[in-house]
């Protein structure tokens, strides 16, 4: 966590984030546990998971919480934010990670697919954020939290092949001003975070070529890669007491692609 800038007040504090085995989600489990919070993450690739969990272990000292589940299934990802919690402590911070940017061409879309589509870029971000503003308000000695929702940037481009995913991205923005309000009573924050393209593993086994990143480089203000610690930073700052006072926002990060 070299030159990684220390909030102190996450230290101590319970984090609960969906899709934390790769990728961005990988980059917020390590960031949070390197500020000493007790992190708790969930997502379907086991081995990934558990190898990260080792070495956040054998970095920090402390074992992040984690299962094995499909967020798609409401019942299941709703007891695995309370049964972490009971074993680390109130809940201070939910990330609602995890999505699937699968493509599909409109004519392609089946109410099958449009439906999975939206069980996991929309639906499991309501029902975690819903079970976890009920952890958050209870009446102790810190009343509170903050739910950091992840959209894009695609929900404000628009590109083709993407209606399923577009749509689920764009009415998390909706969503996260709508429980921002429905929330603030409670002093739960709601805040969403919209990525350009982050280079991950997945990015460069799948999408991102040589030409299409040399496209994506001509668009950006900042010519070099926007990477999934770039996200993680952005997340402890919308999780730690420095935002006490932002909440409904949708915070883009791009590089100035937007």
């Amino acid at each position: 966590m070299t030159d990684q800038t220390k909030y102190p007040s996450l230290k101590n504090k319970t984090v609960f984030i969906t899709g934390g085995a790769t990728g961005i989600g990988a980059a917020m489990v390590r960031a949070f546990s390197e500020q000493g919070a007790k992190v708790a993450f969930v997502d379907l690739a086991g081995d990934a998971a558990l190898k990260l969990a080792t070495n956040i272990e054998q970095r920090t000292g402390e074992r992040p919480w984690f299962r094995q589940l499909d967020i798609t299934n409401t019942t299941t990802l709703q007891s695995a934010i309370r049964d972490a919690t009971s074993v680390l402590g109130r809940l201070h911070t939910l990330v609602n990670n995890a999505a699937n940017d699968m493509r599909h061409a409109p004519v392609d879309v089946t109410p099958e697919s449009w439906r999975n589509t939206m069980a996991i870029n929309l639906d499991a971000t309501f029902f975690a954020a819903q079970t976890a503003a009920e952890l958050m308000a209870k009446k102790d000695s810190e009343q509170g939290g903050s739910i950091i929702n992840f959209s894009s940037i695609n929900a404000l481009l628009g590109p083709t092949n993407m209606p399923g995913y577009v749509a689920a991205k764009a009415a998390i923005i909706g969503l996260t001003k709508s429980l921002a309000k429905e929330f603030g009573g409670s002093n739960v924050r709601v805040n969403a975070i919209l990525p350009g393209w982050v280079v991950t593993q997945k990015q460069l086994e799948t999408w991102l070529t040589p030409d299409a990143e040399a496209a994506w480089m001509e668009q950006v203000a900042l010519k070099k890669r926007l990477l999934p610690t770039d996200v993680a930073n952005l997340a402890l700052f919308l999780a730690a007491d420095d935002s006490t006072m932002i909440t409904g926002q949708s915070l883009t990060i791009d590089g100035g692609r937007t």
